[in-house]
């Protein structure tokens, strides 16, 4: 199934960049060529022989899932899915950039470089989107976008097993990990999720897994495989990039099997780009004069000494790795991170880094956007090293495990490397879901040798195992994105008394906030007039999906601080939807420059840890038109 899985995400991201050229992004172009795609495969089949699917073998599986392991990892599965099914997407980056942008190019017909001061919507890697998209053209909504990880969460037990077998970790050893791993929150939560690092994550492992492969198979079909699944990995994520080491440490070992058939080769080069970060760097390049994009926007990567970078994400790694999945103590610890923390430190982290990672905040409960691998996973894994390490002291020096070999040992050990040179040029809130693609390349060396396939069979790491089986189980019904008890019902019932304390106003916030987010602009798109498609936005970093819906039946496009009223009525706008916190004028000046009249205000809260902020809808006037700006008599809109 991996293999099937790189194959069709090639083929879309290659399909969209074509499709793209030909001004063809719509949904037709997209019927047509899923048309052609299943021909092509269709036809690849009946010359070869192979089998379009894998054949269903019920009776295999229902005696699979009859063990614990297995059994306890499928209900995991089932419950993301439910929730996902359930609960309408809120995940804030896929709602303010990733899903926006597949709509404005929808909207164009192709990629276009987006007319905005929110230059994510331009500069980021696009592979995801690539595969969102058709789903998207063809459905008219983003309630099916959780397949896509949901697919990628159920191939993370197969590779994860594969890869480990192959750098030497021990059958039994890896069987075991194969089902704990994937319970990693920042795998877990995203399984029902539209965030893109589980989606990254899978392509690492299915380059590396396939590229060893070619070493025992010989086929240049793994080796295709696995230069697929590298370019996917990288046009998934753009820290995904220093993993390249590793997998380029294995590619190099099986040069006799490319080196063998280099027009393979050739023949694959333009999927590989098409399907790779390249375009998007190209584009970059072009249009803000950086491959990387951080010559479009003010992100916090790089500029301090690595050292810093180093010492502030390690640290954070560790809290975050080690917090309960539900921690009522956040605000105690919050403060006594600002006590504990020096002057000196504090300075230089504020400079460098986001709010959180510089004051070392933690949250009270792990979300999709800042888990990594969590409570369950790290304490699992540091009780299984440590008594590893104590029966080695006890029993003295062992000789050397003769069948890692030197490739698989330079593997385990350039993840390591990688790891280094993603954490120090990183500043940004959230490292630990960043290194999401990194976790299982880098637990690969650390569960080498025989103490491990031992430890797995021992009483007290089975019970362990399914501790983080139910941590994980709880997390997902307890999920603020996506809750599987009644939340709304019971939040509602007693509000009155959650409100008399600081913790049960933080979870009537975050629960209502969550709970409105994948609509949050829903009470004043409600408000518009019906003929205010296109609608102009002055926004930044705000979850603008919801101001599509429902999709197709209008148009969003970004007003920029200082543009002229000239040009925002030559791009056909009547009305303009501004949040006036983004304003870097007075609202009168601006109001009286764009010669416009405002119609409503409204109050809306897009994030748990903010105040509701001001947003208004403006008319703007006919040219030699003019209205005195008065602010009374606005009628103001809170959302329910």
């Amino acid at each position: 199934m991996a293999a099937h899985w790189i194959l069709l995400c090639a083929f879309l991201n290659c399909a969209g960049w074509v499709l793209s050229a030909c001004s063809a992004l719509t949904p037709a172009g997209y019927a047509i060529t899923s048309l052609i795609g299943i021909g092509a495969a269709y036809v690849y089949s009946r010359k070869t022989g192979r089998r379009l699917l894998p054949p269903w073998n019920g009776r295999k599986l229902r005696r699979r899932f009859r063990r614990p392991f297995p059994l306890a990892f499928l209900v995991l599965a089932a419950l993301a899915f439910v929730g996902g099914a359930l609960h309408a997407p809120s995940n804030y980056d896929g709602l303010a950039y990733r899903v926006p942008r597949v709509l404005h190019w929808l909207a164009e017909g192709q990629w276009h470089w987006i007319h905005t001061e929110f230059h994510r919507l331009n500069v980021r890697t696009s592979g995801m989107e690539w595969v969102s998209a058709p789903l998207l053209a063809l459905t008219s909504t983003d309630r099916l976008l959780f397949l896509i990880n949901l697919v990628s969460f159920s191939l993370l037990p197969g590779l994860v097993f594969s890869v480990f077998k192959s750098v030497g970790v021990k059958p039994r050893a890896a069987w075991h990990w194969m089902w704990v791993l994937p319970t990693g929150y920042c795998f877990l939560l995203q399984a029902g999720s539209i965030g893109n690092d589980l989606f990254g994550a899978v392509f690492v492992l299915a380059a590396v897994r396939f590229v060893l492969k070619a070493r025992s198979s010989r086929r240049i079909s793994d080796v295709c495989l696995s230069i697929l699944a590298a370019a996917l990995a990288t046009s998934a994520k753009a820290t995904n990039l220093p993993l390249l080491l590793p997998w380029m440490i294995a590619f190099v070992s099986v040069w006799r099997v490319w080196f063998a058939r280099p027009l393979v080769l050739a023949a694959l080069l333009l999927p590989a780009i098409g399907a790779s970060f390249l375009p998007t760097a190209a584009l970059n390049l072009r249009h803000c004069g950086d491959w990387t994009g951080r010559a479009a926007e003010p992100v916090s990567i790089g500029g301090g000494p690595a050292w810093l970078y180093l010492l502030n994400n390690g640290i954070m790694i560790g809290l975050e790795s080690f917090a309960p999945p539900v921690f009522p103590l956040a605000a105690k610890w919050n403060a006594f991170a600002a006590k504990i923390m020096p002057d000196s430190l504090g300075e230089l982290l504020r400079k460098h880094f986001e709010a959180t990672p510089a004051a070392w905040r933690l949250g009270e409960m792990q979300t999709e956007e800042s888990a990594g691998l969590g409570f369950g996973v790290s304490t699992l894994l540091a009780a299984s090293l440590g008594s590893v390490l104590w029966r080695r002291y006890r029993r003295g020096p062992v000789a050397r495990n003769s069948a890692t070999d030197r490739v698989a040992r330079l593997v385990c050990l350039s993840a390591w490397v990688s790891l280094l040179v993603t954490l120090s040029n990183l500043g940004l809130s959230g490292v630990t879901r960043y290194c999401a693609p990194y976790y299982a390349l880098l637990l690969m060396g650390l569960l080498q040798g025989a103490g491990h396939a031992e430890i797995v069979r021992r009483c007290w790491w089975r019970c362990w195992s399914f501790g983080v089986f139910a941590l994980a189980a709880g997390l997902l019904l307890l999920s603020q994105a996506r809750p599987l008890w009644p939340a709304e019902w019971a939040l509602h019932r007693y509000q009155a008394r959650l409100e008399q304390s600081h913790l049960g106003k933080r979870i009537l916030a975050v629960y209502g906030v969550y709970g409105q987010r994948a609509d949050a602009f829903g009470p004043a798109r409600k408000q518009f007039p019906p003929d205010a498609s296109p609608l102009g936005i002055v926004t930044f970093d705000d979850p603008e999906t919801s101001l599509w819906r429902p999709f197709g039946s209008r148009r969003i496009l970004h007003v920029l601080n200082g543009e002229s009223a000239e040009s925002i009525r030559q791009r056909g706008l009547r009305y303009v939807f501004v949040s006036v916190e983004k304003l870097r004028e007075p609202w009168d000046q601006w109001l009286r420059r764009v010669n416009g009249r405002q119609l409503q205000t409204f109050e809306l809260r897009l994030r748990a840890g903010r105040r509701p902020f001001e947003w208004r809808l403006v008319e703007l006037l006919p040219t030699g038109q003019s209205q005195p700006v008065s602010p009374s008599g606005i009628e103001t809109i809170e959302p329910k």
